[in-house]
């Protein structure tokens, strides 16, 4: 293929040093006239390991050139990859100025070609940035609309400095965000020996999934950094702890929790989160990350009660009580705070949970109930009918898969506020459904 390449650093270089490597011809493009001499002359404007080999016999070959030239580089290529610098501006928001630059200048080179042509984005950008921003500039400087002659998609980079050639062919995954209805072939194509599976998905996930990706990676540096000191403080070997933490395949280092929802609760994350701070505190070791994750959870319970009360004072039906599904565990629970904000608030509550039996809860579980919802045993029902019954809100924490059926059967006509993401909810017609995070 015939490709040019907007913005020589990492990720431009390593793309451009990568697809000459595989055979595609490659014009580089960037308004740094020392980057297109270097790259011109075979050497590469960044260190990293391979991409100086790559560069080097990619343009002795004649497959890699660099230019500052716009529309030359669009006149001699059919796909163009922006890989521009996208730095913080001083608000921490998305500076935008090489993206609406580059936009602006491929789109009128565009407009001077007669063939079609496709703009790929690599540069790390905010959701909305492909429909709010570079489409709108690509269409009117080009003249073109989307999907005729003129293709976008986003297509973000997962590439290491230092490892970045080898994550260039292996990585993760392949990610493309695309429109509704375009299969992505062109980059299907040249993707086509890379291992990784494809996905094709819509702008917003692509361009979020990099963002959550990179805040991910920031999280995990500073949970390790911060309780690393705080057992090294107790005499403890840290290493040795998180190699033995990372061995856990089936809830440390695996999918669980990461799934948006409702807050956690229960009666051991919230305690231990306190007893682990309270470690921190006795040694005089700052934890600020590992501080905010109690507020950040309780964040999560004063948003939701705001939606509902935003809906106005009115008869609740809520399933789910227990901090999770098939347990009768109340304490700390989530859903018991919120149910315990919305009777404060005068609303008329009834509550449905098939594995919560007030008459046969015990120790301190029955103490922790009798001191939050002393009165609890009158609100619970015996079936997701009845607690539909004479209500038109009904917010969902969790229900098993035996009372689904009951309750989407009952549901008509009602306003549902969904925690749990419960695919049959969002696909339900004749109700008013709103989802927490989806």
């Amino acid at each position: 293929m015939r490709i040019s390449v907007f913005g020589l650093g990492y990720v431009g270089t390593v793309s451009m040093g990568c697809l000459a490597g595989g055979g595609h011809r490659v014009v580089g493009v960037d308004v740094s006239a020392d980057k297109v001499a270097m790259l011109n002359r075979g050497a590469s404007p960044i260190v990293e390991a391979e991409i100086g080999g790559l560069i080097a016999n990619a343009a002795k070959d004649g497959r890699l050139t660099a230019t500052a030239d716009v529309t030359q580089a669009i006149a001699e290529t059919d796909i163009s990859l922006v890989a521009v610098g996208t730095p913080s501006a001083p608000d921490g928001s998305l500076d935008y100025r090489a993206i609406d630059a580059v936009a602006s200048q491929i789109a009128a080179a565009i407009k001077a070609k007669s063939g079609p042509h496709t703009v790929v984005m690599r540069s790390t950008v905010p959701p909305g940035t492909a429909v709010g921003r570079v489409i709108p500039a690509l269409e009117s400087g080009s003249g073109r609309k989307l999907g005729h002659g003129l293709n976008y998609y986003s297509n973000p980079e997962f590439l290491r400095e230092g490892t970045a050639v080898r994550d260039f062919h292996k990585p993760p995954f392949t990610l493309i965000g695309a429109p509704a209805g375009d299969d992505a072939a062109i980059l299907r194509e040249l993707y086509g020996l890379i291992p990784s599976a494809l996905h094709v998905v819509p702008f917003e996930v692509a361009e979020g999934v990099k963002y959550l990706s990179n805040t991910y990676h920031a999280i995990k540096t500073a949970f390790a950094n911060e309780a690393g000191g705080v057992l090294a403080a107790y005499g403890v070997d840290a290493p040795v702890a998180f190699k033995l933490f990372c061995e856990d395949r089936d809830l440390n280092i695996s999918a669980a929790y990461l799934r948006p929802g409702f807050a956690f609760g229960g009666s051991c994350l919230p305690k231990d989160v306190r007893g682990f701070l309270s470690l921190a505190a006795q040694k005089g070791i700052p934890t600020p990350f590992m501080s905010s994750v109690l507020p950040s959870n309780a964040s999560i319970i004063d948003r939701a009660s705001r939606e509902i009360i935003s809906r106005g004072r009115q008869p609740v039906a809520l399933f789910g009580l227990a901090f999770k599904p098939g347990t009768d565990d109340l304490r700390e629970s989530p859903f018991v705070i919120l149910a315990e904000r919305l009777l404060g608030k005068g609303y008329p509550l009834k509550i449905y949970d098939r594995s919560v039996n007030v008459a046969n809860l015990l120790g301190s579980n029955r103490a922790y109930i009798a001191q939050e919802i002393p009165h609890l045993e009158e609100l619970m029902v015996d079936t997701p009918e009845a607690a539909l019954a004479g209500t038109q809100l009904s917010v969902v924490g969790h229900i098993g898969a035996q009372d689904r059926p009951a309750m989407l059967a009952a549901l008509k006509g009602h306003a549902v506020f969904d925690l749990a993401g419960i695919e049959a909810l969002r696909t339900h017609s004749g109700i008013d459904y709103k989802g927490f995070c989806w």
